[in-house]
């Protein structure tokens, strides 16, 4: 059988794993009911596994009764800390978390792809690993399982995600940049406090970081070839401390994000000169901190290719579509930083059943017809690579 008509038999399987999942959204890497449910399935299937990854990763692994390469599926198992608004029978048990994002749907589909492996694992010419990772949301998860032996032997690494903004069924895995770095930076700023009636006596903190906050804006606009997408966002503001005092101390929080590895390592330190530099016209001081969340997401050109000749035989060539870059973070770059890899995605928008929102939002549904596919696409993908 091929894997397109494996995979039919558990399209019922799919969903019915999507729902359970998505009734028990567990923080990033805390995800233990998640992780022992997907142990349990891993166990009915006689497929073995290991913890790997935080206290809550899981490393499974198909294959390796005939010798040849070896392949790595990916699915994240975090949810949101975002109130469930769907009105969904079967939504959130826990008030306040929800699987906004689809990562039940990734650990659906990749325990599927399983289920369509272990069927055909006779005919593989080689070894499927399966990560199901934590922490993807703070992007720890992949960086543990790494750091436990998980890309141990791998020559090539998958994954794929359910995306909102994209019709149900349509298939996307181009070379090349996809998704962004994400960096997060702070700016603590250190003024004089005083009478808000004697603004000569002090230096003023509010002033300071609204002129950093507007120089910043500068990097891209002024800094950046315009031909290059580049992100520089203060999304948190705090200074002062009463409406007739002179802000003595502050602290200005944002992201950067970018498509190009060498501008993701010079962006600290144009963000410090500038803020520096601008604080010093006032007469204030800055300290900055900085945190890599991810590099860019920068698909492997040969594998990305093995990705669409997959997903041809599972969707069609007419599903197999381009789309533009998406400037979200995915911690997934780890993995592709050590192995070729590629991310994909999978499109999961259809207005008949209320799926017109986007991934984060408390209202986020998807077409479930799409699970099945996405799963296929996952074995397929093993299969091919492991068998050209």
């Amino acid at each position: 059988m091929t894997v397109k008509e494996t995979a039919a038999k558990y399209a019922d399987y799919v969903v019915e794993q999507r729902r359970a999942f998505h009734q028990i959204p567990e923080v990033s890497m805390e995800e233990y009911e998640t992780s022992a449910k997907v142990k349990e399935e891993l166990d009915k299937m006689g497929v073995s596994w290991r913890p790997c990854g935080g206290e809550t990763g899981v490393l499974a692994t198909i294959g390796g009764k005939k010798p040849g390469k070896c392949v790595l599926l990916r699915a994240d198992m975090d949810g949101l800390t975002v109130k469930e608004e769907t009105g969904y029978e079967f939504c959130s048990k826990y008030e306040g978390m929800m699987h906004a994002c689809g990562h039940d749907a990734h650990i659906a589909s990749l325990l599927t792809a399983a289920r369509i492996l272990k069927d055909m694992e006779d005919e593989l010419a080689g070894t499927v690993k399966l990560a199901f990772q934590p922490g993807e949301e703070v992007a720890k998860g992949c960086k543990a399982m790494i750091a436990d032996g998980a890309l141990e032997g791998v020559n090539a690494c998958y994954s794929c995600h359910v995306w909102a903004t994209v019709d149900a069924g349509v298939y996307n895995c181009q070379p090349g940049p996809r998704m962004a770095s994400a960096g997060m930076f702070g700016i603590t700023i250190k003024g004089k406090s005083g009478h808000g009636s004697a603004p000569h006596e002090g230096i003023d903190v509010a002033v300071v970081a609204s002129a950093i906050v507007n120089n910043l804006q500068s990097i891209v606009s002024r800094e950046m070839n315009p031909m290059e997408p580049v992100v520089v966002t203060v999304g948190k503001m705090e200074v002062g401390t009463r409406w007739n005092v002179i802000a003595g101390s502050g602290r200005i929080e944002g992201t950067t994000r970018t498509f190009d590895k060498e501008i993701f390592v010079k962006l600290p330190e144009i963000i410090t000169r500038i803020a520096t530099d601008t604080a010093a016209a006032y007469r204030a001081t800055v300290e900055l901190d900085f945190v890599d969340l991810t590099t860019p997401v920068v698909n492997d050109p040969d594998l990305a290719e093995v990705a669409a000749k997959a997903a041809e035989k599972i969707v069609g060539g007419d599903k197999v579509q381009e789309f533009g870059k998406i400037t979200g973070g995915e911690d997934f770059c780890f993995f592709m930083n050590e192995v070729p890899g590629v991310q994909a995605f999978m499109g999961v928008r259809n207005p008949e059943v209320g799926a017109v929102y986007p991934n984060h939002d408390g209202h986020f549904k998807m077409d479930e017809s799409a699970l099945i596919q996405s799963a296929a696409i996952y074995a397929q993908f093993a299969v091919d690579f492991l068998n050209r």
